[in-house]
């Protein structure tokens, strides 16, 4: 992967609750393929103190005898422990890596020792996707994207074809209304430290309002062919 990030200096945007506030966020990504791109944020992360990385892989659990809610739990608890937002780093194969759907799962739901996440899709250039999608509200349009005037709503069908590398889980959430999802693209984050932690921030502050859609069961096999 031949890519070059600038990293911007943060500016004083800050959290509702104070200047020092970091969030506790999990990146969520195929790890054989999208390990580059992880690199990148915590090079960027180094540079802006823009949240508190929790990511751990959770691809070493053996899940042949456990339940769907067994497997739910021990993520939720075990791996993203107390992070309070969840980011998706999108490839070309993440929709077939059980591990990520799993992590996503739990992420939106609540368990005894921790409560759901607020969540983030970020596709990465592989993808060739460069649609976004803001569901927080117009702050975030204006912060994120300035340069845009005209928005659209989509059905699930335009969400499909837009996105054609988000899983059903995903696309579910996506056309859910009151998931607050958004879809940021990768160009809108990499090179500013302010644009992520306004993501991060606005993930968090709606997570509790969330509900999410659970009609798709939880994956158990990865995809054929899948790296691991």
């Amino acid at each position: 992967m031949g890519y070059v990030a600038r990293f911007l200096p943060p500016s004083s945007y800050i959290s509702s609750e104070g200047p020092d506030i970091v969030r506790k966020v999990f990146i969520s990504y195929h790890h054989a393929n999208d390990q580059w791109a992880k690199d990148a944020l915590v090079t960027m992360n180094f540079w802006g103190d823009v949240f508190e990385d929790l990511s751990v892989n959770s691809g070493d659990i053996d899940d042949e005898y456990l339940t769907d809610e067994e497997i739910r739990v021990r993520v939720r608890d075990g791996y993203l422990r107390q992070s309070t937002v969840t980011l998706v780093l999108v490839g070309t194969e993440t929709r077939y890596r059980k591990h990520v759907d799993w992590e996503l799962f739990s992420s939106m739901r609540d368990s005894q020792l921790n409560p759901k996440s607020g969540i983030i899709l970020v596709p990465l250039p592989d993808t060739g996707i460069t649609h976004f999608t803001a569901a927080h509200g117009a702050e975030e349009k204006n912060a994120i994207y300035p340069d845009v005037t005209n928005w659209t709503s989509w059905n699930r069908g335009e969400h499909e074809d837009i996105y054609p590398h988000f899983s059903t889980r995903m696309i579910d959430n996506l056309v859910c209304p009151t998931a607050h999802i958004s879809v940021v693209p990768w160009n809108r984050i990499v090179n500013s430290p302010d644009n992520l932690r306004r993501e991060i921030e606005y993930a968090h502050a709606d997570r509790m309002t969330c509900e999410y859609d659970f009609s798709t069961l939880m994956r158990r096999r990865n995809g054929p062919g899948l790296r691991r």
